[in-house]
């Protein structure tokens, strides 16, 4: 917790002491105050306790052990697609998906001058967002752990040459001026997240809802073994939103597959698919059941 920018420390200090006096309204959320995904948090639960870790393995953490009721954490961006090692950290963090939140983003160039800039500081999912911002304007991108991290640490530095992609509050928040917002390429940019608690919700909790269930699977090493996989849903008329492959290992062999799809244990067709999926397959892990916050397509 004391890794923060100066800046950033008292406001830490002070989410963490009300956190840890109600930790079942806390939710932990991976970056410094000010960040999307505090802003998120907000967003989902208005009366919760918002408790910042630098990473997101941090916050899935302080769920696992009581420190906070649920974790709230980006999955994909609809514009610079999947955040980077969630699909490991989520299977192996123990917990259940429980809820989904899509949030519109917005980024602004803040800083403590009005530049020329040399570089500009933010998480790689922010800087890929604004990519072509950037290099019409000649800033060199630099990697950060996170948004409101960047524009802390830029206000810590007081350097007038370097600048942080940030959302707007963290300006507010840090003393900086915001140069320029809504730097982002595209108007359309979305961050889908999650929010992961230790129990999973029920099927009788989702049987009157409009349900996503999202898992992992490994096929096996043979022929057609996707299409076989697929093959499942298909056949039992159920809708697939998303499907993600990735290596297990480095032996290269062991293909793993992170996949969304409508509906949710307990209704007759989902619970036929993912069965003949578990004959198709070597493995086959739920990561939680939830009500969808979105129509797909």
């Amino acid at each position: 917790m004391r890794n923060f920018a100066k800046p950033a420390l008292a406001m830490v200090d002070s989410m963490r002491q009300a956190a840890a006096a109600d930790p079942e309204r806390a939710i932990a959320f991976g970056g410094a105050p000010g960040s999307n995904s505090h802003q998120a948090a907000m967003q989902f639960a208005p009366d919760a306790l918002p408790l910042p870790f630098l990473g997101f393995q941090d916050a899935l953490d302080a769920v696992k052990t009581g420190a906070a009721g649920c974790a709230m954490i980006p999955i994909e961006n609809s514009q610079h697609g999947r955040v980077a090692d969630i699909h490991f950290l989520l299977p192996e963090s123990g917990l259940s998906i429980v809820a989904e939140h899509f949030m519109p983003i917005t980024h602004a160039l803040m800083a403590t001058g009005d530049g020329p800039f040399e570089a500009a500081y933010s998480h790689p999912q922010a800087l890929g967002q604004s990519r072509i911002y950037l290099r019409e304007r000649g800033i060199v991108p630099m990697s950060h752990a996170d948004t409101a991290g960047a524009a802390a640490f830029v206000a810590e530095e007081q350097d007038p040459t370097i600048a942080a992609l940030a959302p707007p509050m963290a300006a507010e928040l840090y003393g900086l001026k915001i140069v320029e917002s809504a730097v982002e390429d595209a108007q359309d940019n979305t961050t889908r997240f999650v929010v992961l608690a230790k129990d999973a919700r029920s099927a009788d909790e989702l049987a009157d809802e409009e349900a996503m269930t999202t898992f992992i699977f490994e096929v096996k090493n043979v022929p057609a073994a996707l299409y076989k996989a697929l093959g499942c849903f298909a056949t039992n008329g159920v809708n697939m939103t998303k499907l993600e492959s990735y290596q297990k290992g480095a032996s290269f062999a062991a293909t793993m597959f992170y996949c969304d799809i409508e509906g949710a244990p307990g209704n007759p067709r989902v619970d036929t698919a993912l069965e003949e999926l578990s004959f198709q397959c070597n493995s086959v892990r739920l990561l939680g059941s939830y009500q969808r916050a979105r129509k797909r397509g």
